[in-house]
């Protein structure tokens, strides 16, 4: 008789569970529940994603050492507990107290960012006691308390390592463990702020910050704002699940037909230049720069300016501290010199000059 009630009290506890969950989603505080679980019904959004930059923006070590990526000088795999990034640009490694590796294992000078485009190292913070502190752009769910898996290096605390599908759709709960899914129980957030919330440095209502002849890494919104395309949000040109290169919309979709058919005569296309070759030139450093003239990362400021003595970057003060900004358009070094090496700014200005052949 014993266990006969046991075995249905099991059974019940079985089946309160079963529907219970979608009740208590639609009455609780939503939580957090991880991008695996969005997979099941979104196999194909899920792929997309995870080929992305997005996922890689925080890694626990495991999941990064039979890649290939080489560890900085006297480190082996059991001295990593993160990696942060490795998958195009660069990557960084955090030691097993939660700090940014910036010297070798013995403290010696070494150089600890692994350049992925050419296989080069280079200096990061070198020899200082670099704590992890790239809340909320390269986490889900960030909360600044805290330090998360108790390191101390580890600055707050967060859901999920990298950019996971609730950062940007919010805790998803209330959806996942509905009976069916409805898109009334998700947000679906398209506006640019809020990929400005990380492709940004120093705010969003700012120009553009430059450093060393380049603008610096993720300041895409700023770009946009203060560019041709200004007002323009970021999906109407970008699938957010997807890589950034794999835009969703062609240039020509939205521009002038004579000039596109103009372009199409001229040497620049017969030899496979293409519009962001020259209007998007990598006028911005992530990692490396390749050239004088090139970096590794795209401008999203489109507008040339073909005055051979226009400079980009101009100097300014913010809040007491000195900072170069990018004046929201690219110059002829940038779009032209960065292939045209041998030549100078006042030949790139003449073959400038109605260059698309609409005047």
């Amino acid at each position: 008789m014993k266990l006969k009630i046991n075995f249905m009290f099991i059974i019940f506890l079985s089946l309160f569970t079963l529907f219970a969950l979608p009740a208590l989603a639609d009455t609780e505080k939503p939580w957090y529940v991880g991008s695996e679980k969005c997979q099941a019904c979104h196999a194909e959004v899920f792929n997309v994603w995870q080929a992305s930059g997005h996922p890689y923006k925080l890694r626990e070590a495991w999941k990064v050492r039979y890649t290939g990526i080489p560890l900085p000088k006297g480190y082996v795999w059991d001295d990593i507990t993160y990696v942060i990034g490795g998958k195009n640009k660069k990557a960084r490694f955090i030691d097993k107290d939660g700090f940014i590796i910036t010297t070798a294992k013995d403290g010696s000078p070494a150089k600890t960012q692994y350049n992925m485009n050419d296989g080069s190292w280079s200096n990061y913070h070198a020899g200082e006691k670099k704590p992890y502190k790239c809340g909320p752009c390269h986490m889900t769910g960030y909360d600044k308390k805290g330090h998360q898996a108790g390191l101390p290096g580890m600055i707050g605390t967060w859901a999920e390592d990298g950019i996971g599908c609730e950062e940007c759709h919010g805790p998803g709960s209330a959806h996942a463990y509905q009976k069916e899914p409805t898109k009334a129980t998700i947000a679906k957030r398209t506006s640019g702020e809020m990929c400005g919330k990380c492709h940004q440095r120093g705010g969003m209502d700012i120009p553009p910050l430059a450093s060393k002849g380049f603008v610096r890494h993720h300041e895409q919104f700023n770009e946009v704002n203060i560019g041709a395309h200004e007002g323009t949000d970021c999906v109407e040109c970008h699938n957010p699940h997807d890589r950034a290169i794999n835009v969703k919309t062609a240039c020509t979709s939205c521009h002038d037909e004579k000039a596109s058919k103009a372009y199409s005569k001229t040497r620049h296309a017969k030899a496979g230049i293409e519009c962001v070759d020259c209007h998007m030139p990598k006028a911005t450093k992530s990692a490396i720069k390749t050239g004088q003239f090139s970096g590794d990362v795209r401008s999203h400021m489109v507008r040339i300016n073909v005055d051979p003595k226009a400079t980009m970057f101009r100097p300014a003060t913010s809040k007491g501290k000195k900072v170069t900004y990018a004046k929201g358009f690219v110059t002829l070094d940038f779009a032209c010199l960065a292939c045209h090496g041998s030549r100078d700014k006042e030949w790139a200005a003449k073959a400038a000059k109605n260059y698309h052949g609409t005047n």
